[in-house]
């Protein structure tokens, strides 16, 4: 494990104390969570992006798209009626997989 050292202003580092000893935590551990926690997000943030990217050209291709009617009624229907919707996955990892929007009902 390597060692990184930061400079915090005298507020932010009383503050991060205070949140530390709330949390239960040392300081570090404190610290090491929220980078992590940071981290994280990110990648998250960057694979939401990397997917929207990809469904967005995917558009730009097929012009295939759910119906907005559709979608409202989906997002408004009681649970027991909804539609599944296969995963519209076209990504090398996910070859051979049909692209598609369609709804297919329960099985």
């Amino acid at each position: 494990m390597s060692t990184t050292t930061i400079r915090l202003e005298d507020e932010l580092k009383e503050r991060g104390s205070a949140a530390a000893q709330r949390a239960g935590k040392t300081a570090r551990a404190f610290l090491r969570d929220a980078v992590t926690e940071s981290v994280e997000q990110s990648e998250f943030d960057a694979e939401m992006d990397r997917i929207c990217k990809a469904r967005w050209a995917e558009f730009l291709v097929t012009g295939e798209a759910v119906d907005w009617e559709e979608a409202k009624a989906y997002r408004t229907a009681p649970v027991a009626s909804h539609v599944r919707y296969r995963a519209r996955f076209c990504d090398a990892d996910q070859a051979g997989r049909e692209c598609t929007a369609r709804p297919e009902p329960h099985s």
